[in-house]
């Protein structure tokens, strides 16, 4: 996939839009999701992780910090998000989580001085609505028992996941990714049980259901969906990369058809088809490995400096 980063980006996404209707039937709090999702894909991950490390050396310093803080970042962001979940309901949350198509390009601009180009800028509107639309907002109010702190627990889950993002995307330029990212899941599976313990508790032995549904959350996000972001995201301009994510909400809505039942609105076809328009303009915009090299350039630098 990491010669076809577009593709394998699309896959991501999709993969990762599993992740909220099974973490609502695990039926277990925001900590114990969060802890169970990272431990259970560790050992998968480990393999191929030995395999890379045989093939490719290990990973460099700056990406093993970066990593451990793309971590708690991570874990941040579960616990925030699923959270949100039950206070403000998936439509609103999932709208807030989403502002990262903004935040990671002003992340990349800042840090690295990566371009924001006029299509991009053009678009995000386009796709933002897209978004709105697709999360089933429109014509409905807030849901949830409380919207307040939902939005608010959402707006920072936005945050973490945008840093996340940032930060995986940067450890991943110029050296092997899957080593990096195990890393992110270690990190992530200690900062959600150290937080989750203080904030409604972490079951460490849920039941069979439970874990079932989080067993299957894992191997769809963390295993299959966030690895392959890891794997594709430094092959990718940072704006690509955060528009190719938000097809997360429409996988959401095929899936919800699928497995709950739920008929999506015209609206919400609408909105799918906004999204989908605006990452196809973006991801037609040409070859896009030299900002993969910008970026292997950068870490090159860094870790002569650090030298």
């Amino acid at each position: 996939m990491r010669n076809h980063p577009v593709w394998g980006m699309t896959t991501a996404a999709l993969s990762v839009s599993a992740s909220a209707v099974l973490i609502g039937l695990s039926a277990v709090s925001p900590g114990t999701a969060s802890f169970w999702r990272c431990v259970i894909a560790l050992p998968p991950l480990l393999l191929v992780a030995l395999r890379e490390r045989r093939t490719a050396g290990a990973p460099a310093r700056r990406a093993t910090l970066y990593a451990l803080l793309a971590g708690v970042f991570f874990a941040g962001d579960m616990l925030l998000w699923t959270q949100a979940i039950f206070e403000v309901g998936a439509g609103l949350s999932t709208v807030l989580v989403n502002l990262q198509v903004v935040l990671v390009p002003v992340l990349a601009w800042a840090v690295d001085r990566e371009r924001m180009t006029r299509r991009f800028l053009a678009c995000v509107p386009v796709m933002l609505l897209g978004v709105v639309l697709t999360a089933g907002l429109v014509g409905h109010a807030p849901s949830g028992p409380d919207p307040t702190w939902g939005t608010v627990h959402a707006l920072l889950a936005a945050v973490c996941y945008s840093g996340f993002l940032f930060l995986l995307r940067r450890g991943g330029q110029g050296g092997p990714p899957v080593q990096p990212y195990l890393l992110v899941m270690a990190s992530a599976a200690v900062v959600s049980l150290a937080v989750g313990v203080c904030w409604h508790g972490v079951d460490l032995a849920p039941g069979a259901a439970s874990f079932g549904w989080l067993a299957a959350a894992a191997i769809c996000a963390q295993v299959v969906g966030w690895l392959l972001v890891a794997v594709c995201s430094p092959e990718l301009p940072s704006q690509l990369g955060a528009v190719l994510l938000l097809l997360t909400p429409i996988g959401s809505v095929l899936l919800g058809a699928l497995v709950l039942g739920e008929r999506p609105s015209p609206p919400q076809l609408a909105g799918c088809v906004l999204i989908l328009a605006g990452a196809f303009a973006l991801a037609r915009r040409g070859n896009p490995r030299p900002a993969a090299k910008r970026g292997a350039a950068l870490a090159a630098r860094e870790d002569h400096l650090a030298g």
